[in-house]
């Protein structure tokens, strides 16, 4: 069976919500799911995990959370080659730059993107939530 971590940074709920459906759908299509916030998933369990489904909302003038999404997001980087990856977040301003940006980087690290990241204005709809299941669902296909 695939294992997939889930791992998400979310201000205001709308990212976990999303974290939450994105789970969902990768274990209805087959594979064990563990869910993390950013700040506790275990840095030395990484090599574990067959794929990964990074979320985190657009901040300040379109980028990842500074805090700790953006730190964590640059730890693992260099590991990332091969490996099947989704990206998902929400935004509240701006048109998504964020996400392109970051789908780019993502390629950049030699990653098997799913999809283009997939960015929801403010908090997601039924249909960006069956959106998010079918992301999860996509990177068990591509494990």
């Amino acid at each position: 069976m695939s294992k997939v971590a889930v791992i998400y940074w979310s201000g205001t709920g709308n990212t976990e919500e999303m974290a939450q459906s994105v789970k969902a759908g990768a274990e209805k299509a087959g594979a064990a799911v563990d869910l993390f916030e950013v700040e506790s998933f275990p840095a030395e369990k990484f090599g574990e995990y067959d794929g990964f489904l990074f979320g985190c909302p657009a901040m300040g003038d379109e980028v990842l959370e500074e805090g700790s999404y953006e730190p964590f997001f640059a730890s693992v980087e260099d590991k990332l080659s091969g490996i099947p990856v989704g990206l998902f977040g929400s935004y509240g301003w701006g048109g998504g730059a964020w996400m392109e940006e970051w789908a780019e980087r993502t390629r950049g690290d030699g990653a098997k993107l799913v999809g283009d990241g997939l960015a929801v204005e403010n908090s997601p709809s039924d249909e960006d939530l069956a959106n998010c299941e079918a992301l999860g669902q996509s990177l068990v296909a591509a494990l």
